[in-house]
């Protein structure tokens, strides 16, 4: 049922080495909608000021593995990208297995009519909809909630 979706707005992240989608959810914890696509080497400071602007309840980093479940170069720079927010960030930081987000997400940009090469950002801005929609989704018809809390290291990383 709804009501076992813990309330408040998640913040979601699709990390990739030269962009970084954004995505938010409702007050409620039922939808996840596009925030924006923004250059990797900002993220971290964009991201700081959402937490503000938001007040979210967690940010969800997409955690990529290889289908067979194997953690990969991808898999390694977002559990890094995590750890920083999770330092750095007042909020909670969770990381969440997102296997297929951005193959989905490039398919249902191409079924919308825009091509892979001239919509990038709105892929990133996509694969973290899907990502935090997946996990949204796990909560409210399980009640359980998706992935794992980045615990903050001492001193920072």
């Amino acid at each position: 049922t709804p009501s076992s979706v813990r309330p408040g707005v998640r913040l979601a992240v699709d990390v990739g080495t030269v962009r970084v989608g954004i995505a938010r959810s409702d007050p409620a914890g039922v939808l996840a909608v596009p925030v924006e696509t923004t250059p990797r080497d900002q993220a971290h400071d964009r991201l700081r000021e959402l937490v503000v602007e938001y007040s979210p309840l967690e940010v969800i980093v997409g955690r990529p593995v290889g289908l067979s479940g194997r953690q990969t170069a991808s898999t390694r720079d977002a559990e890094s990208f995590a750890q920083q927010l999770a330092n750095d960030l007042a909020c909670p930081v969770r990381l969440v297995d997102e296997r297929l987000s951005t193959v989905e997400a490039s398919a249902a940009t191409r079924r919308a009519g825009h091509t892979a090469k001239s919509e990038r950002a709105i892929i990133d801005q996509a694969a973290a909809v899907i990502i935090l929609q997946h996990s949204l989704d796990s909560e409210t018809r399980g009640g359980v909630v998706a992935g794992q809390i980045v615990e903050k290291t001492e001193g920072g990383q």
